[in-house]
């Protein structure tokens, strides 16, 4: 199954994601198929940005987002809430 997920980047207590669609067997940090976007919580306020147009490809495709994921693309506005 393929999943949309966070994957972590930056240095230590300084988090940065990256959202991609990875395998759901992949590890956290592991190969991925692409990149959809970028999530900096760090921020005040939080930036956000994604492809609405892969997103969009690949939730068709039945990838599935996780929780976080999946408020974050409601955010974006790729889904509805």
């Amino acid at each position: 199954m393929v999943k949309i997920r966070l994957m972590r980047m930056g240095a230590h207590k300084a988090p940065f994601y990256r959202i991609v669609v990875a395998d759901s067997a992949a590890r956290r940090d592991g190969p991925f198929v692409e990149i959809l976007g970028t999530y900096d919580p760090k921020k005040n306020p939080f930036e956000l940005k994604v492809d609405q147009d892969k997103a969009s490809k690949w939730l068709k495709n039945g990838a599935q987002p996780t929780d976080t994921v999946k408020r974050l693309l409601v955010r974006a506005g790729v889904l509805s809430a």
